[in-house]
């Protein structure tokens, strides 16, 4: 029996493009198209697929949402998302709503398929680099206990603890290249971090980043 298949995808031509790929494809039928989250989680009620390729990014109501009620009111339709994003932001969010594949718009057909085949098995079916972000994400140290009258144990403006880290070696003047190596992670990763944490706290370039970090305590101003 082929594997009944939505794709939901804000833009016409990546939609389409996906539509035709998958009609391509021995095993895959595509039952539906959305063009937004909405959209996607009203075929999904009618329509009971097996699977639901979700972008992200759409109108109305964004991927994550619209996975998050798919997985809620309808066990038995898998998620499997396909993005142009792999950043933390992303990813973990998608994942936690209940996705159970994760690929970005650079993949092959047969690397949809396999995915497409892991989530209806019962396995994950993940991109090479979101399984090594996972694996990077589970080997992060947890942040020590603040010791009594220290810094607040909540970061600012929602930074999480690797940010902080990150933060405090940009302070101390190492490059991208210098953090990836002492936190043993990937450059990309370092990268991602940075782009996250200028973010939230509204930065635009490193020198604000230092002074950011002086201010709230999070790396000490060397001593003159």
């Amino acid at each position: 029996m082929s594997v009944r298949i939505v794709v939901a995808d804000d833009q016409t031509v990546v939609r389409e493009g996906i539509v035709m790929l998958l009609g391509l494809l021995p095993g895959m039928e595509v039952v539906g198209a959305a063009a937004d989250g909405e959209e996607a989680v009203r075929l999904a009620a009618e329509l009971a697929p097996d699977v639901v390729l979700m972008d992200l990014r759409m109108p109305r109501l964004d991927g994550v949402e619209a996975t998050r009620r798919i997985r809620s009111e309808h066990p038995g339709t898998q998620v499997v998302v396909l993005t142009t994003y792999a950043d933390d932001a992303s990813l973990f969010p998608a994942l936690k709503a209940g996705a159970r594949g994760y690929l970005t718009k650079d993949a092959g057909a047969d690397e949809i398929v396999r995915a497409v085949e892991a989530v209806m098995s019962g396995d994950a079916g993940l991109a090479p680099q979101v399984q090594l972000r996972l694996l990077e994400r589970l080997s992060e140290p947890q942040p020590a206990p603040r010791p009594p009258g220290g810094p607040p144990a909540e970061l600012p403006d929602g930074l999480t603890a690797r940010e902080a880290e990150v933060l405090a070696h940009i302070a101390d003047g190492l490059t991208n290249t210098e953090i990836a190596r002492t936190l043993q992670v990937s450059t990309a990763t370092v990268k991602t971090h940075i782009n996250n944490l200028f973010a939230k706290a509204g930065l635009k370039d490193r020198t604000q980043a230092v002074r950011y970090a002086y201010r709230h305590g999070l790396a000490e101003p060397p001593r003159r």
